[in-house]
Parts: structure tokens; C-alpha cells; sequence
């Protein structure tokens, strides 16, 4: 048997399938001077993955930032 959360992945996988391919009429992009003609699914797709790798790099930076932050409070209270 599947782990839920193997199984969750492999059902929003199959909608995203069915997603690109119901949005398969091709648009017109324009991205810092490139342009190109792509289908609206993969366009919100590298949309989605985009505003996903931000959020990723926002929450590393806010991570690192708190684990410096414990570990000078870390010092400052063992040495006194």
C-alpha cells in the first residue's frame, strides 16, 4: 500500500497532467525582452515553479537568519 503522502503527490500529479493538456492553446509570452509562443499550462506551470523557487530562497534566508540569531543568543547566555 501507497504512503498518503506518496499517493497525494501522485494524485496532483495526474491533475497537473490533466491541466496541461485541457490548456494546451499556445499563448504569446513576453519575459525581459524575450518573447515566445507556449501553451497556457506550461506557461503557468514555469509560473508556479518560479514564484515556488522564491518562496524557497525567502524561507532559507529567514532560516539562516534565526539559526544565527539562536546561536549568538547561545553564546551571550553561556558566558556571563
Amino acid at each position: 500500500m501507497l504512503p498518503q503522502a506518496t499517493a497525494a503527490a501522485l494524485l496532483l500529479l495526474i491533475l497537473l497532467i490533466v491541466f496541461m493538456l485541457q490548456n494546451s492553446t499556445k499563448v504569446e509570452v513576453h519575459f525581459l525582452g524575450l518573447a515566445g509562443a507556449v501553451p497556457v499550462g506550461v506557461a503557468l506551470l514555469i509560473g508556479a515553479v518560479g514564484g515556488g523557487v522564491v518562496v524557497a530562497i525567502a524561507g532559507v534566508a529567514r532560516f539562516t537568519q534565526l539559526r544565527v540569531k539562536a546561536r549568538r543568543t547561545r553564546r551571550n547566555t553561556t558566558g556571563n
